[in-house]
């Protein structure tokens, strides 16, 4: 029987996708492992090869379609035999996964606390009845205080997703509450957060024809979700710690001369270094929040901001603390070179356990960066440059850098912090402790 081609999960929080592009037409007999479409998800556009063999019988999804939900059927493949006569009723109607439909389950199902008024459940609506929603978009919509249960679903079954969550909060047609902290008048109070402007307001500060409305493309509205998630639902505190960079940039040039083309160091390549082995040596800092509890992170896997057009990915360095200065650069310029093409894989550049934001390039001297969630920390790098110090009583011209901490406070707190960022400081300014 006629065979439906369903929309992937290209990765764990994939919801929808871009249909790219088609590399089969109908007619086309495909075999096991032949490349047939190309989708793009918020991060990168990624190749679908078939699993079945048969022929092309109907292409159900245009090349360019957006937000095209996991597990919707785009294409039919015919099998042996089949003619495109055998299509009718060939369609299912699409449905998540059996993984999938138990983790909708038990969330539905699951009890929860709750501050919020009953007629703003995120689970049920007024009369009992369940509301099917992703658990990504579940998250969403407590977060931003939106009743889930007023909201219509575009997923598989009237589903809610995170494109429903993300509409509702552009619209500014739900209920948005929050709890009050126990300062402002105990536990459980709820107010009002503000808002966004709609768009209708903005536009209207601006004369007609002074402008031109640009689409948001899936990457910046994935950064736009993810940096408000960021600033509302973690609490930042920032450190700032001046480095000296002259016996680093000494070893620099050394070992560079000595690379026979095989690699060249940047300095980036030892703050890498540097914040992978300062995560080690403070392990309590090396750390996740979890409603659960807190993730102790083993390991020392490091992910560093690459601007793109458009936005920006953040490649991760595993086992940053084990690797050579060597085996991180060559690394590193692989990741930043795919990238920049939009060629990376899921998990290249999600999870880690902490990152960097390096703007020294960019002549900026310091800056406060955005914590990456779940990470708890994220280290801002500034320009390095000459300034005069204090030596000994004696004035000395040095090569410094500022760099600032960004702490989840939920994980974080100031002297372990603080400890993170000494230890750090410890391996920028004296190099060869990063060889031992």
């Amino acid at each position: 029987m006629p065979i439906p081609i369903l929309m992937p999960a290209l990765s764990p929080t994939m919801e929808e996708g871009t249909l790219a592009k088609w590399l089969v037409k109908e007619g086309d007999s495909v075999s096991s492992g032949d490349v047939i479409a190309e989708i793009e998800t918020d991060k990168a556009t990624m190749e679908v090869e078939a699993i079945d063999e048969g022929t092309v019988g109907k292409i159900l999804i245009a090349a360019g379609t957006e937000g095209v939900a996991v597990n919707k059927p785009i294409m039919i493949l015919l099998e042996d035999g089949e003619e495109a006569g055998d299509l009718t009723d060939a369609v299912p109607a699409s449905a998540p996964s059996p993984k999938l439909t138990e983790t909708v389950e038990a969330s539905a199902s699951a009890p929860k606390p709750s501050t919020q008024p009953a007629t703003h459940s995120n689970e049920h609506t007024s009369n009992g009845t369940r509301v099917f929603a992703s658990p990504l978009a579940r998250r969403l919509a407590s977060q931003s205080g939106i009743d889930i249960a007023a909201l219509k679903g575009s997923g598989p079954h009237g589903r809610i997703v995170k494109a429903d969550i993300e509409h509702a909060r552009k619209d500014g047609g739900v209920s948005q509450l929050g709890a009050a902290s126990a300062a402002a008048g105990g536990v459980g109070q709820a107010v009002a957060f503000p808002r966004a402007m709609a768009d209708d307001k903005v536009m209207a500060l601006y004369e007609e024809g002074s402008y031109e409305v640009v689409p948001h493309n899936n990457m910046r509205k994935t950064i736009a979700t993810r940096l408000v998630e960021a600033k509302t639902t973690i609490p930042h505190f920032y450190l700032t710690i001046d480095c000296r960079l002259d016996e680093l940039l000494s070893a620099r040039k050394r070992m560079n001369e000595m690379a026979d083309g095989r690699y060249k160091l940047s300095v980036n390549d030892f703050i890498i270094k540097s914040l992978g082995l300062a995560l080690q040596d403070v392990p309590a800092a090396n750390a996740t929040w979890t409603e659960k509890g807190m993730l102790r992170h083993t390991r020392a896997d490091v992910g560093v901001a690459v601007a793109v057009e458009g936005g920006l990915f953040t490649p991760v360095i595993r086992h940053a603390d084990l690797k050579t200065l060597s085996e991180i650069s060559n690394e590193m310029k692989d990741l930043a070179g795919r990238a920049r093409d939009r060629k990376l894989k899921p998990h290249e550049y999600q999870g880690g356990t902490s990152s960097i934001s390096n703007l020294g390039m960019m002549g900026i001297r310091s800056f406060d960066a955005v914590i990456n969630p779940p990470h708890a920390t994220i280290l801002a790098v500034g320009a390095g440059e000459q300034r005069m110090i204090v030596v000994d009583g004696a004035p000395v011209v040095a090569s410094m850098v500022s760099c600032t901490l960004s702490c989840d406070h939920r994980v974080v707190d100031g002297a372990l912090g603080a400890e993170l960022l000494a230890a750090f400081k410890r391996y920028i300014e004296d190099p060869v402790r990063m060889l031992v």
